[in-house]
């Protein structure tokens, strides 16, 4: 059964694929993508193809990655994602969660995929798909919203980093958070102005190193030595790690299920996940909604 070809903007194309002897990072063949880094991954991925062409003849394929997700294979159709598996006999679309990160990457794919839904409802669509139980209750997680009032912070409990002369972006992370790590790095690249609110999404440790940062002598230094994985040393509790309280309960009561979540100062607006430099800087710079 074809489940996509009922899908509206998809129609039918045929394509093939060529595969060289030494694929690196992306195949680019017949206008499909082949994410591989391996011979043997490359031989799969090309296996899951062929196999998705007689299965599902009436749906594109735009891309296939087989090594992120394994063993289940992320496949792009137009600005469509599912996952199948290495046999490309089960077929699912849903949401594919993170566990270890606490974030919706299918979302996170998805606005990659298309960035103009940024200044729509991308945040509260990446809300409504985070995983459905919270890990202390077993009850539905609530829908996160796509504007926040950030005046009810404290001036204490952030990090100010990057250009001064940049857009703001409040940013709200944790730092065990590989992604939060990753953002960081794009955020430098961006040339925005970071205000950087630790929150613990990874309980106790992360923590006492949100604290470590925030009462070191340069707390900038030490927000990217914590990246880093070098050791912050633990000082005497200040003023600012008292006011992560702030940033916890903000967290907490606009939904904010996992890090990084990304707030553009000016208006509030609310962007998920890890994003690229060159996405920050489209979301820093977009004109406010008509009416905000």
């Amino acid at each position: 059964m074809n489940y996509l070809q009922h899908r509206p903007g998809l129609k039918a194309r045929a394509a093939h694929i060529t595969l060289a002897a030494a694929s690196a990072a992306a195949l680019l063949t017949s206008g499909v993508a082949i994410l591989t880094a391996m011979p043997a991954q490359a031989a799969m991925t090309r296996d899951v193809f062929q196999a998705l062409e007689l299965r599902l003849p009436r749906t594109p394929i735009d891309a296939i990655d087989c090594k992120t997700f394994a063993p289940w294979c992320e496949v792009i159709s137009g600005e469509t994602l599912f996952y199948v598996d290495e046999a490309a006999r089960y077929l699912f679309v849903g949401r594919l969660y993170d566990m270890e990160e606490r974030r919706d990457v299918t979302a996170a794919r998805l606005l990659d995929l298309n960035p103009d839904l940024l200044a729509a409802g991308a945040a509260r669509a990446a809300g409504q798909a985070a995983a459905g139980r919270h890990e202390q209750g077993d009850r539905p997680e609530a829908a996160a919203p796509d504007r926040v009032d950030l005046t009810a912070l404290p001036k204490a409990g952030a990090i100010r980093w990057g250009n001064p002369k940049g857009q703001r972006l409040v940013v709200f992370s944790d730092f065990q958070c590989g992604y939060c790590k990753r953002l960081a790095g794009e955020l430098a690249k961006a040339g925005v102005l970071v205000e950087e609110r630790p929150i613990s999404i990874f309980g106790a440790a992360s923590r006492r190193i949100a604290e470590s940062v925030l009462c070191a002598p340069d707390p900038v230094r030490a927000l990217h030595d914590a990246y880093a994985g070098k050791p912050i040393p633990n000082g005497a509790t200040c003023k600012e790690a008292r006011a992560l309280e702030a940033n916890q309960a903000f967290a907490k009561s606009n939904g904010f299920a996992g890090t990084p979540v990304i707030v553009r100062a000016r208006d509030g607006a609310v962007l998920h996940g890890y994003r690229d430099a060159a996405t920050l800087r489209r979301f820093a710079a977009a004109a406010p909604e008509v009416g905000q």
